[in-house]
Order: structure tokens, then sequence, then C-alpha cells
């Protein structure tokens, strides 16, 4: 038996939020279902983006959901009228995995830089360890950066990591990062609807409360490869949420 068959079965759900990536979803929804995991299925999170990413989710979710008739869908589409942060997105998103049965949840940007091959690794170190939490991991040790990012982006990145978890006083090397799975167990003792975050200062609360709430965190190397299509969505309004975010969180902990 091989390590795909050891693991085949257990409802996994990959929460996937989009506003404009028509150009990488087809490949992206490609890969993740392609992946050896016969209880995977690929939730879409789209905020209305005005370049047809929800239609285009939908006609995706139809032709791969035409594969498998009967039982578990492989793919499906939450549409969102408001635009108001990843992390309220993903609240969405791993509420209703939660509600469809998932086991586990695993959280994926859909433009590319989350290598979607180490999600069956991630999953065999959930299940074999019991952690609640496996971070995807740019700073452990075999962990690595796409070359064209600029030195000031590294070192803007390590330096976020650094004062994150010297604020909260957290062992997680890259608390900051956006490729994790989550058990479900996990997600339902955190209580979603308690957090805050509506941007990406929602990857260090979760994570954070999570700790505190007496999970365990396992972080596995990824390398984090650069978008090749679209725009980054991250403006300063996100920048200074997530600067303010610890320091909030200690306060509300103190």
């Amino acid at each position: 038996m091989t390590d795909h068959e050891a693991y085949d079965g257990i409802p996994v759900t990959v929460v996937m939020p989009t506003y404009n990536e028509a150009g990488n979803l087809p490949r992206m929804a490609e890969a993740v279902l392609g992946l050896p995991l016969d209880g995977l299925h690929l939730k879409i999170v789209d905020d209305s983006s005005p370049d047809g990413t929800g239609r285009i989710a939908e006609e995706l979710a139809e032709k791969y959901n035409a594969d498998r008739p009967a039982g578990r869908p492989r793919m499906s589409v939450l549409h969102r009228t408001a635009k108001d942060g990843l992390g309220r997105a993903y609240v969405a998103g791993m509420g209703a995995a939660l509600a469809e049965g998932a086991a586990y949840v695993v959280q994926m940007d859909a433009d590319g830089s989350h290598p979607v091959e180490a999600v069956p690794r991630m999953l065999r170190t959930a299940v074999d360890s019991g952690a609640g939490l496996v971070v995807g991991s740019r700073y452990v040790e075999g962990g690595s950066l796409d070359e064209e990012w600029g030195v000031h982006r590294v070192l803007l990145s390590r330096f976020a990591n650094h004062y994150v978890r010297t604020v909260l006083g957290t062992e997680i090397r890259d608390i900051t990062a956006g490729f994790n799975l989550w058990s479900a167990r996990t997600l339902r003792d955190v209580d979603l609807a308690t957090v805050d975050s509506a941007g990406y200062g929602f990857q260090v609360e979760l994570k954070y409360e999570a700790v505190r709430a007496g999970h365990r965190a396992v972080e596995i190397p990824i390398r984090f490869e650069e978008r090749t299509e679209g725009v980054s969505k991250m403006s300063l309004r996100t920048q200074l949420e997530s600067a303010v975010l610890p320091l909030r969180l200690r306060l509300k902990h103190w």
C-alpha cells in the first residue's frame, strides 16, 4: 500500500479564495484535483471577481463533478457579494467545509505560489503526528523562496515573522504562512466566528488562537514560488492591520 492509498478516502477540502484569478484558476484546479487523494474536494470562494473568475469556477466545477455523478462532489464554488478581506473569505470557506464533513481543511492561494504537490505530505504529517495544524513553511530547514523575490521582500518577510514571533512568544517560524492544513477539531475549538482579522493577519491570528487552545503545530518545508499571473492583493491597509495585530492579540490575552 502506497502513502497515498493509506490516506485515501479521508475527506479533505482545499479552500481557495479568489479575486481576479481568471488566468490562474484553470491550471490550479487541474493541479489540485489531479492529486492522488480520493477524498479531496476543492472549494473556491470568489468575491464577485469582475474578471469572470466566478463564472470560470462554476464551469470548472461542472466539468470535474461530471466525472463523479454520485457521492461527494470534487469541486464547489461559494460566491460572496462583497470583497471584505482574505480572512473573511477563509472563514466563509472553512465554515462551509466543516459543515460538509471535512476532516481536514487546507488553505491555499490561487496564484500558484503554494506547491500543490505538498498537500499529501501535509495530510500524512497531520494524521501520523496528530498535529492540529501543519504549516507549509518557508523558514524551516529545507524551505525556500523563489529567486525572483527581491532582497527587500525577503528581508521584510523575515522581519515580519521575527516581529510576530517575538510579540506573541510563539515558536512557529513561519507564522505568517498562508499554506496550512487544519484538522476539523482545531478549527471548531478556535471558533472561526470569533476571528477578527479581515486581511492577511488572519493567518497569524488563527495560528495563535489554535496554539493557545492547546493544538500542536508542525512545520514542513516548502518552496514558495512567485505568482505567474495577476497582481498581489496586499494593500497598505492590510499591511498596517498585520503590523498592529500581534499587539492587539497580546492585549486581548493579557
